[in-house]
């Protein structure tokens, strides 16, 4: 804020977590990591289920809640989402799904929240591949 930036644009992916696309996430985990052993136990993860009033579901999307395997996860996504946002020069700060972006100007602000949630849906949606 000392610089001027005036404006935040404060973004909580809701429910991100739920949300997760299992392709996506494991092509990302892909390009780092070559282990068939570590990608075949994080895919089991994801796609492990769950368990809602004693009945099993299928998980299909989605990094199960309260693992602490989950945030990594959720970071691995998202760090496209902070590629993306230090490529574009913004000044932000982001934990697991809650981010703020310090600009300059409420133009600038709708702008930014504009892009920034056009990459989100279109680069990391759950339909997003």
């Amino acid at each position: 804020m000392n610089d001027g930036n005036d404006w935040i644009v404060d973004i909580d992916l809701e429910k991100f977590f739920d949300t997760v696309n299992h392709d996506k996430l494991m092509t990302l985990i892909g390009r780092t990591i070559k282990d068939g052993d570590v990608i075949s136990i994080v895919r089991k993860y994801l796609v492990s289920g769950i368990m809602i009033d004693e009945e099993y579901k299928d998980s299909v999307v989605g990094t199960p809640q309260g693992g602490t395997l989950s945030l990594l996860l959720a970071n691995i996504m998202l760090n496209e989402l902070d590629k993306e946002m230090e490529k574009r020069g913004l000044n932000f700060v982001r934990y697991a799904d809650d981010c703020i972006i310090m600009v300059g100007s409420k133009m600038s602000a709708n702008r930014v929240m504009r892009n920034i949630s056009r990459f989100i849906e279109g680069k990391l949606g759950p339909r997003s591949i």
